[in-house]
């Protein structure tokens, strides 16, 4: 029997490869209609208190518009699409949800559960691409990419950068702390070995893979990590124990003129205790991909230090992440209609 399979993309994760991947992956098993969202040309909503959206954030589109685009099918494919407790109550003939990014922030999963409604979503979609853009974010702060490049942009020549007391340290002489170890912070460790530099890794949740240990990667102490590496990566989820976790306490034990890099999540620091710190000298420089609120304010401080190195939360925006997710959500898709358990449940 033909199953309807609703598509909200966005200009990012494109329909067109969500039905492409549910073709090859289910054929004529399955019926798909799709809509696309303004995302990332429009912004999406981040709070958690909006009005009937108690509990998600990162999310675009009203209840009304998502609704009637799903109408009776029972199979949801969304990236940015909100489903709140009352959507869902609204909609008895809903069965699967395939979230296509690592955390499904956008759907209320208590209300889920209790209507019965199955949500999955893709961990690691970005996991390579935003390993690969860490170590862009490190060499561009570390060998002084973005102060040579800002400089000339100026129409200045930084002709001082070859000062020794200017210069930067080749990775092979560094220790790197990287702070998580899951599907990004493994990679990671794999990349910067090729460097061969130190690695430190503090992760209290996993054990450190053969190749690793065997490579001489060493799992240490939050505080002995920080207090000897030269550069800190940060790679956790946002949890009640990593919230905060880079606050003036933590960034005092971090060595003077050490690096810090955030691809993961804004709220995983203390911007305020971060600029004291790159602004009076302790720390050499951060790269921030991500912030506490997107986009950040234009008179936020940190965006006018010199030591820091700036990007708008793209390191997992590669074409590989959305074919790599469309593949994840089709297989699911594939999975549910012959009864086979999830690969990826929530």
């Amino acid at each position: 029997m033909n199953r309807e399979v609703a598509i909200i993309g966005d200009r990012f994760m494109r329909p067109s490869a969500f039905i492409a991947a549910l073709n090859d992956l289910c054929g004529p098993a399955v019926s798909c209609r799709s809509m696309e969202l303004a995302w990332p040309d429009e912004p999406m909503e981040h709070g958690y208190k909006e009005a009937g959206f108690e509990g998600l954030k990162e999310y675009m589109g009203t209840p009304c518009d998502v609704m009637a685009h799903i109408g009776k099918a029972p199979v949801l494919i969304t990236h940015l699409a909100p489903l709140s407790a009352s959507m869902l109550a609204s909609m008895p003939q809903l069965e699967l949800v395939v979230v296509t990014r690592g955390g499904p922030v956008n759907i209320d999963l208590a209300a889920a559960r209790a209507h019965d409604v199955k949500v999955v979503n893709t961990p690691g979609r970005n996991a390579s691409a935003v390993a690969e853009f860490t170590i862009g974010a490190i060499l561009s702060e570390t060998r002084n990419i973005t102060r040579g490049h800002e400089a000339l942009r100026k129409g200045k020549y930084r002709g001082d950068l070859y000062r020794s007391d200017q210069v930067g340290d080749e990775l092979s002489e560094l220790t790197v702390g990287v702070i998580g170890y899951g599907e990004v912070g493994a990679r990671v460790v794999h990349y910067l070995k090729m460097f061969g530099c130190r690695i430190l890794v503090h992760d209290p949740y996993v054990h450190l893979a053969p190749p690793d240990l065997a490579d001489g990667v060493t799992m240490a102490p939050f505080e002995n990590l920080l207090s000897q590496s030269d550069i800190v990566t940060l790679h956790p989820r946002v949890t009640r124990e990593t919230r905060g976790m880079i606050n003036k306490e933590a960034l005092a034990k971090m060595k003077v003129g050490a690096t810090l890099i955030n691809t993961a999540r804004g709220p995983l620091m203390d911007y305020d205790a971060l600029y004291e710190a790159l602004a009076g000298g302790h720390l050499r420089g951060a790269m921030l991909e991500t912030f506490a609120v997107e986009p950040p304010p234009p008179d936020w401080p940190l965006l006018r230090l010199p030591n820091v190195t700036l990007t708008p939360h793209i390191a997992g925006a590669t074409s590989k992440t959305v074919r790599f997710a469309a593949h994840q959500a089709a297989e699911e898709v594939r999975r549910w209609l012959v009864g086979q358990p999830p690969i990826n449940p929530c």
